[in-house]
């Protein structure tokens, strides 16, 4: 007996379905097989050209793969090399200025959130979210300020300290020169990809000291000077080896208490007029005006024998200028005109 046709039909439909299903399956599998781009392995990015940089800076050695982007400065030196170098975009913090800021850095340091007079606490800092911390002064990274940089550094934050400032003396320079300074500009221009603009920073400040030395020329005979910054009843002093001495050393005079070791000293007013200084360097700071110290050294009878009062020969310079950065090599050309105008006069300047 014959097998109904509908029965036929019903089983051809079903097997010409499934053919076409498995079809249509093929040619899905293939699409999607041509149109998935390969498996492949992700890559890391590369570091940017001359990275990654190793710096070896107050006994730590810290690796950067690339520039800081997220910096905070924490003294006005930092600051101020930061900006000179054309970092102010790296920046998002700064924190404690001694003096106004340069002028021809003034519009940039403006573009930038200060987030404390002084030191801002660790907690201000890391909400700022700053990959990058310097500071000119150790205090800047003491445990009521940034906080310690081995800290610091376990949380992702890689920092840089002023060499004349390293928590453990062993590790400061004897005597600070010139060539400490251009280190450090050296040092932030390679951790920032900046090595170009830091050695055209360092050549213009040479080009300053190279002003004064043509200036003086073969003058032997330096003036005795008195490197006052602060004090009533004992002064504290410059002495051998901080920036004061350096600063007295390359504007061609002699420091007074250079046989005083550290870099600075604090003294009795009978060693200073015993000294009889020819000019005194009066340091004006907000918490000891320059005009105060000239007054008290003009209205007290006992220093009347002191010739650069006798003569009222007195150079003010401001704080700022006797932390190692970028305003040394000025302050050097100030003060050597304050001693030697008709030298300077004669040369031109």
């Amino acid at each position: 007996m014959r097998e109904p046709l509908s029965r036929y039909v019903r089983s051809y439909a079903r097997s010409f379905v499934r053919l076409i299903g498995s079809g249509l399956v093929a040619l899905w599998l293939a699409a999607c097989t041509a149109t998935l781009p390969p498996a492949t392995t992700p890559q890391p990015a590369a570091s940017p050209a001359g990275f990654p940089v190793t710096i070896d800076n107050c006994g730590l050695t810290i690796s950067y793969p690339a520039p800081p982007t997220r910096a905070v400065t924490m003294n006005q030196a930092a600051t101020e090399i930061m900006l000179s170098l054309g970092l102010g975009d790296h920046m998002v913090g700064t924190a404690y200025l001694d003096d106004a800021i340069l002028p021809e850095l003034e519009e940039a340091y403006q573009a930038i959130p200060v987030l404390a007079d002084e030191y801002p606490s660790q907690e201000v800092l890391l909400v700022a979210e700053p990959d990058f911390v310097y500071g000119a002064y150790r205090s800047a990274f003491g445990d009521e300020a940034a906080g310690p940089r081995e800290r610091l550094l376990e949380l992702g934050i890689r920092s840089y300290l002023s060499v004349a400032s390293c928590e453990d003396p062993a590790l400061r320079p004897e005597r600070v020169t010139f060539e400490t300074v251009y280190d450090e500009i050296r040092d932030i221009g390679r951790i920032f990809g900046a090595s170009d603009r830091a050695e055209a920073l360092v050549a213009a400040m040479q080009a300053r000291l190279d002003q004064v030395a043509a200036a003086n020329g073969q003058e032997t005979e330096p003036l005795r000077v008195f490197w006052f910054d602060s004090g009533d009843d004992e002064p504290f002093a410059g002495a051998c080896c901080g920036a004061p001495n350096m600063i007295l050393e390359a504007a061609g005079a002699q420091n007074i208490f250079a046989d005083a070791s550290g870099s600075w000293a604090t003294v009795s007013w009978e060693e200073v007029i015993a000294r009889d200084p020819q000019a005194i360097v009066v340091i004006d700071a907000e918490w000891s005006p320059a005009q105060e110290k000239i007054e008290l050294l003009r209205s007290n009878p006992a220093y009347a024998t002191i010739t650069a009062v006798q003569q009222e020969r007195f150079v003010v310079l401001p704080f700022s200028a006797t932390t190692l950065g970028v305003r040394n090599a000025q302050a050097v050309v100030d003060l050597a005109q304050g001693l030697y105008p008709d030298r300077f006069a004669a040369h031109g300047e």
